[in-house]
């Protein structure tokens, strides 16, 4: 097989089950990242014939994908604000809207020195790698229920040249671990967290590739308590962050008046909810006042 009869091969397999421009997209990755041909290579090297081993990696991935397996868990990677991150079953793929609610940290934060960020539900990682990479002499700590998550987030970490501090908590059920011990005196200036919003309700919206791949834990709530999560993090922020410290949120979409009351419940004031690049609410902040 060739490269050319690769791509042509992956084309035809998949065109019943995604659309044109996602196969594309498909592809760029699969070359690029899995076989390290640039996009300028696939057309020069068209002819190239693949070895036995990257054959088999492409019936391999090709029929994952007809699964509908996120390629991102195929690989074992993906990019997130400029960023390489580990990625498995124990995490969720990284979105671009948490990319927009790391950048409003770093654009409001970047000129200030020895930031203590804590990152609660951190998943693979992404917003604390990221926080630590781009906001100078932060001391990062991030926690997890899930120490499959950690282990990710430990190694994503190291990937890219950062140190975090990371703990295994759960945080609807702080204060019955022996972690407020570890939390005592201790203060943060920024407390940030993306924690599972998606109503069981709205299971029926979403696409085959998330329902049957991505970790439920990490993206489902009741729907007679949808922000059980959001008051447990300001519970624990009222009491842990600095007068004047700032708590960030990913939310969904249609709770940003119960976010709002529920930060003022908190003694939180310049309470802002902000639309995403698509027009919906999905960043919420606010900052303590004790």
């Amino acid at each position: 097989m060739t490269v050319k009869e690769a791509k042509i091969y992956i084309r035809k397999e998949l065109s019943d089950f995604y659309p044109e421009n996602e196969i594309t997209a498909f592809l760029r990755v699969i070359f690029s990242d899995v076989f390290n041909l640039s996009a300028a290579e696939v057309v020069l090297k068209e002819n190239n014939k693949l070895s036995s081993e990257k054959e088999k990696k492409i019936y391999e991935i090709t029929e994952r994908l007809k699964k509908f397996e996120p390629l991102q868990y195929i690989i074992g990677f993906t990019e997130f604000y400029g960023l390489k991150f580990f990625v498995s079953r124990d995490v969720l793929i990284p979105r671009p809207e948490t990319e927009e609610l790391v950048d409003l940290i770093i654009k409001e934060n970047s000129d200030k020195k020895k930031l203590k960020i804590l990152d609660i539900g951190t998943g693979s990682g992404c917003i604390a790698v990221s926080l630590a990479e781009n906001i100078s002499d932060a001391l990062v700590t991030a926690v997890d229920i899930n120490e499959g998550a950690l282990n990710i987030a430990k190694n994503n970490a190291l990937k890219n040249g950062v140190d975090i501090k990371l703990i295994q908590s759960d945080i609807l059920n702080f204060d019955k671990t022996d972690m407020p011990f570890y939390f005592q005196n201790r203060y943060f200036d920024i407390i940030v967290s993306n924690p599972p919003y998606v109503r069981l309700s709205e299971k029926k919206k979403m696409q085959k590739n998330v329902l049957d791949f991505e970790p439920e834990t990490a993206l489902f709530v009741k729907d007679n308590d949808p922000l059980v999560f959001y008051s447990a993090v300001c519970r624990f922020a009222n009491r842990y962050l600095t007068d004047g410290g700032c708590l960030y949120f990913e939310i969904n979409e249609v709770f940003g008046a119960k976010i709002r009351d529920l930060f003022i419940s908190y003694d939180f004031t310049d309470i802002k909810v902000i639309k995403d690049i698509n027009g919906k609410n999905r960043i919420a902040a606010g900052k303590l006042s004790k």
